[in-house]
């Protein structure tokens, strides 16, 4: 039989493994709410450690922790942040209690870690206890908010490289395709000619403005309510402590963090989260709608508008040999129907607050993690697996501008609107080309049509030549 040791809380005992890091607060989290099957995202394990150690130096600081426990707390959060210890922290991210349950369960990690580095063993409180030492001058409501800041600053800064480097992506392309004219459509019709790389500049646009959101929302993350404790009001935190431990997580991690100048507003509201979700998924859907770009455009290869290849990641059916899909544009909408799905989420959980705390944080954090972490997977995949590799189809691009109405557009200053439509009904109904039928009419000379019907200089500002109506 396993060997086990006995906890007890305000609610009862319970039996703990023995050599186990985590106490009986974690245990009953993980009876309670065993919902998504998951644990806490690394980065908040290593947030909390970076939290938690910082409140110890604080503490140590102002006198009210021993420098041995101090000592000793700092080197389980070390070890913690190296990346051990994290398969103790056993909670589940979707958690009632606002997130009472993955603040002990960090408390009794740590507190066990440093009483085993101190030469006790797992489960002595008295050396070093979960809520008198590793919480001390804390509250739930003032750690797990900080880290949730913390490990969401961490996760968009990735979220920014891979988008910039998918941004550089684009920026090649529209250089690479920029003399190629192809057929630009509104409500999917024939509309007027664009050069594929002015297209394919306007996809890099989107990605640098969705960049810059990502990034200026972040800057919504630096204030913190550290100190506030329970509501905000400070209680239980040592004055001393209360004005150096933010400094101090600043410099632990080395960002300007600062002290909410309002910490009852802090601790009750949490909209931050909702401007960061946000703006991801305003990046999520314009990347979305750039990913049905290029479906349209590469579709085919024989039956669409084929003006495109995208790189051939897989075989695309189980039944008909030879057939490859836009797997990846796919991948990228879909991840954009999960972080608007997650969104909704995350407003719902943010306005659902109430009085002095907003109990909805852990759902926050699941949804918001999972959006950044998968859409920065779907951009490293969009930018290596498809648009590093798209060609163009040069030829075909031509022949779909030539046998487009749509150049008519540019008759119209010289033959007028009226004239220009009827002519391009009548090159539809007979199957011929504009300028054939504009030559047969004598409507232009050709070498006004030449000139006028220059399709290079339709992507561009400007009427070629005197405009007069005839």
């Amino acid at each position: 039989m396993e060997q086990t040791r006995l906890e007890c809380d305000s609610i009862g005992e319970k039996r703990i493994p023995k050599d186990a890091y985590y106490g009986i607060q974690s245990l009953r989290a993980v009876e309670n709410f065993s919902i998504s099957g998951s644990r806490i995202h690394p980065e908040m394990i290593r947030s909390l450690a970076l939290v938690k150690k910082a409140c110890a130096i604080a503490n140590a600081q102002a006198g009210v922790l021993d420098r041995s426990r101090a000592a000793a707390i700092c080197w389980a959060c070390d070890e913690i942040v190296k990346g051990n210890y994290h398969d103790q922290f056993i909670v589940d991210p979707m958690q009632g209690g606002a997130g009472t349950s993955m603040n002990m369960n960090a408390n009794e990690v740590i507190a066990n870690a440093a009483i085993v580095h101190l030469g006790g063993k797992c489960g002595d409180y008295s050396l070093i206890h979960p809520n008198d030492h590793v919480n001390c001058g804390q509250s739930t409501n003032d750690v797990i908010p900080t880290a949730g800041k913390m490990t969401t600053l961490i996760l968009m800064r990735r979220l920014e490289a891979s988008l910039l480097t998918l941004h550089h992506s684009f920026e090649r392309k529209a250089e690479v395709f920029d003399p190629i004219i192809k057929m630009g459509r509104t409500q999917l019709q024939d509309a007027v000619p664009v050069r594929l790389g002015q297209e394919f500049h306007a996809y890099a646009t989107s990605v640098a403005r969705g960049l810059a959101r990502v990034h200026h929302s972040s800057n919504e993350l630096l204030k913190i309510n550290m100190g506030g404790t329970a509501i905000g009001t400070g209680i239980n935190a040592d004055d001393a402590y209360f004005r150096t431990v933010t400094k101090i997580l600043s410099e632990a991690v080395g960002a300007e963090f600062l002290q909410a100048e309002d910490l009852i507003d802090a601790t009750q509201n949490v909209d931050c989260f909702a401007a960061v979700s946000g703006a991801v998924r305003n990046c999520a859907i314009a990347l979305s709608k750039i990913a049905n770009d290029l479906r349209l455009m590469s579709s085919g290869p024989r039956t669409g508008f084929g003006e495109i290849n995208l790189p051939a990641r897989q075989n695309g059916s189980s039944i008909m040999p030879g057939k490859v899909n836009p797997v990846i544009p796919e991948v990228v909408n879909q991840v954009a129907f999960r972080v608007a799905g997650n969104d909704v989420t995350i407003s719902m959980a943010v306005e659902a607050g109430q009085m002095e705390l907003n109990a909805f944080e852990p759902v926050i954090f699941r949804c918001l993690f999972q959006s950044i972490d998968e859409l920065t997977r779907a951009v490293d995949t969009f930018t290596v697996n498809c648009v590093d590799g798209i060609t163009a189809n040069e030829d075909r691009c031509e022949e779909l501008v030539e046998s487009s109405v749509g150049i008519v557009t540019a008759l119209c200053p010289y033959i007028g609107y009226s004239k220009a439509s009827d002519l391009a009904k009548d090159a539809l109904a007979r199957k011929i080309s504009v300028r054939q039928l504009a030559l047969d009419q004598g409507l232009l000379t050709p070498e006004e049509l030449a000139n006028i019907l220059n399709v290079a200089r339709m992507t561009t500002p400007g009427i070629p030549g005197k405009t007069v109506l005839k």
